[in-house]
């Protein structure tokens, strides 16, 4: 069957509202040159042609007609009546469903370390990459250099490509195409489930710095109970490098803030007093102050007013972000003036005095 002629089937009565981005599954009838039509019942035909096609064909040479197979749908109706099909998204979509059931079940694969760099390392599976951050090796790998030098840290770790170990899905986020494994051992789910509820919020509690990494600490509080300060929970202040805020080995306290999914977060700056609290009796809306800018992002400035209290300059208040940066140096001070000050929320907007009053 070559022709399209022979393929194109109308949409019956009772037909399957599908809609796009759905997962459909259909039987081959008819494969040519560049196209691939799959009978989809009282639903239409649909077509897996073009760039879709480009990209499954090492998998279409292996299909045959009268294979049921599973596709995406990318459009719901062609010009010429088809329901545009994709093999590569579906089977991505299936891998991610997949990652998501073995987060699930906490199921543990042996996969081979594909290579290394300075914050862990990659494994692959089911044709994927993912990333398994050093903080989550086991003891016995874990690359434990006294001056945290990078590069040593990245010799230890190339030591072990090539070799086989058992590793879990802890994160999968498709919108990302990020896939987080880990090698620790949280020991059975009856065990870590005891264990973890052990555990409640506002609780403070003392753990061992087993890992840290750009976007935390890990705090081990027991074999197999894990807890991890967030970059945003460790200080008041702006926080540039979490590793000159803790060093593996070191015996910390931390209070708890969320228990949830297997998941113990913890907060070190908790366990301070809130500098909003006392900033809230000195400052309101419409005060001229001084302020030294510690950071620009793509929103505009953000200006420290006292230690673990900021607020932003809005780039609007500028023009561009060009312009912005003429105005204003990291590490200077300058006048601003308060536009809103909610210290319930720590938040604080500025309007920086010769350009908005």
């Amino acid at each position: 069957m070559t022709t399209t002629e022979q393929v194109i089937a109308p949409f019956a009565e009772g037909a399957v509202l599908f809609k796009e981005e759905d997962i459909v599954e259909g039987v081959v009838v008819a494969i040519e040159k560049a196209a691939l039509y799959v009978d989809l019942g009282a639903s239409g035909t649909g077509i897996i042609f073009g760039i879709e096609f480009m990209n499954a064909r090492d998998v279409i040479k292996r299909i045959n007609i009268g294979d049921a197979i599973s596709a995406k749908i990318v459009l719901r109706e062609n010009a010429d009546g088809y329901v545009e099909l994709s093999l590569k998204e579906a089977r991505q979509a299936l891998m991610w469903n997949d990652a998501e059931q073995a987060i699930k079940e906490k199921r543990v694969m042996d996969l081979i370390v594909k290579d290394a760099n300075k914050g862990g390392l990659i494994i692959e599976w089911q044709g994927m990459a993912g990333f398994l951050p050093a903080s989550q090796l086991k003891e016995e790998n874990y690359p434990r250099i006294e001056d945290g030098d990078k590069d040593k840290i990245l010799r230890e770790l190339k030591k072990l490509i090539g070799k086989r170990i058992p590793v879990s899905i802890i994160s999968a986020i498709p919108k990302e195409g990020k896939l987080i494994f880990s090698e620790k051992d949280g020991g059975t789910k009856e065990t870590k489930e005891v264990a973890m509820g052990n555990y409640i919020i506002g609780e403070e509690v003392e753990g061992t710095v087993t890992g840290v990494v750009d976007f935390g600490i890990f705090i081990k509080l027991e074999d197999g109970v894990e807890g991890l300060v967030h970059k945003s929970e460790i200080a008041w202040g702006l926080i540039e490098d979490t590793r000159s805020h803790a060093r593996v080995g070191e015996k910390v306290r931390a209070k708890i803030i969320e228990v949830k999914d297997g998941k113990i977060s913890l907060s070190l700056k908790a366990l301070k007093e809130n500098p909003w609290k006392e900033a809230a009796k000195k400052y309101k809306k419409g005060d001229e102050i001084n302020g030294v800018v510690i950071k620009f992002n793509k929103h505009g400035a953000l200006v420290s007013i006292e230690e673990g209290v900021a607020g932003l300059v809005h780039v609007s208040d500028f023009g561009d972000e060009t312009k912005l940066r003429e105005a204003l140096s990291l590490g200077k001070s300058y006048k601003f003036t308060i536009t809103l000050f909610d210290a319930n929320e720590e938040r604080m907007t500025l309007a920086y005095g010769e350009v908005k009053k």
